[in-house]
């Protein structure tokens, strides 16, 4: 099991190009936990996981790791404990699954230690939990989407964190790839305890695998807790402007969102 550590934002006001996105958001991520945070896009989600990462300067308000502000933590003992998988990571030209994946060994490196039996054992056990051992030699640009995802994943594996923030891993992944990769970072999860913050916007996933939700809208938290208490008609219409019932998760027991489309009502999606 990970060790457990503190970590919040504080009355956090940011955005980008003098324009405010997040308004005074104070939140507590749970220890050991998955938690999920929701919205409609351009409400902030990618925005408040880049703050919490230190990729971007808060106007106000501050991000703490275990009662100390980020910014004032050198930044390869920051990426001791944090790791973040953005959205849109760039590869590398012609580089091997390993070689990218050993990246992620970078915060664990100094000016008097190199390449050591410890850096291939963390490789490898990434490559082992994301069940992509057999591609190590291959090119990444010879892997289909969910493969170089599962690279991706690895590398920030690799880097060993307590803390994983992830910025929609499953986008533009069919459900296949979405559930796999999803499991696996649930394996993660109950069997390290490291502790996970993911960006999703399929809302039924969220609920299915978060212990814990944010939801933002229009740069404010509105809402937090388990799914049961999160996911209700009554928010989705507020964050998503949707109609739709909640029913439960027949597999899982989690809330379950049906849309009711403008030509439906919701005693035909009852019947």
């Amino acid at each position: 099991m990970k060790p457990t550590h503190t970590f919040q934002t504080e009355s956090i006001i940011a955005g980008y190009d003098n324009k405010t996105i997040l308004h005074d958001v104070s939140i507590a991520i749970p220890s050991n936990k998955i938690s999920i945070i929701i919205g409609a896009n351009g409400c902030g989600k990618s925005t408040l996981l880049k703050t919490m990462a230190r990729l971007i300067k808060p106007v106000s308000g501050q991000v703490m790791l275990d009662d100390k502000p980020i910014h004032k933590i050198p930044a390869k003992q920051l990426a001791r404990v944090v790791g973040l998988l953005p959205q849109s990571p760039i590869v590398p030209e012609g580089i091997t699954v390993a070689d990218l994946i050993g990246r992620g060994r970078f915060p664990h490196h100094s000016f008097l230690k190199g390449w050591s039996k410890e850096d291939d054992a963390a490789v490898a056990e990434a490559m082992d939990i994301m069940r992509i051992t057999e591609f190590a030699n291959r090119h990444i640009d010879e892997l289909s989407g969910g493969q170089r995802q599962r690279v991706w994943i690895a590398m920030a594996l690799a880097q060993q964190t307590d803390i994983l923030f992830l910025d929609e891993p499953t986008t533009y992944l069919d459900i296949t790839y979405q559930v796999e990769i999803l499991d696996l970072l649930t394996d993660l999860n109950r069997k390290r305890g490291t502790t996970i913050v993911m960006v999703l916007h399929d809302i039924n996933l969220s609920a299915r695998y978060a212990d814990y939700i944010f939801a933002l809208h229009e740069g404010n938290l509105v809402s937090e807790g388990a799914p049961s208490q999160v996911i209700t008609s009554e928010l989705i219409k507020h964050i998503f402007d949707l109609n739709c019932i909640v029913t439960q998760d027949p597999v899982s027991g989690s809330p379950s969102v049906v849309p009711i489309g403008r030509h439906h009502t919701k005693s035909e999606v009852l019947v």
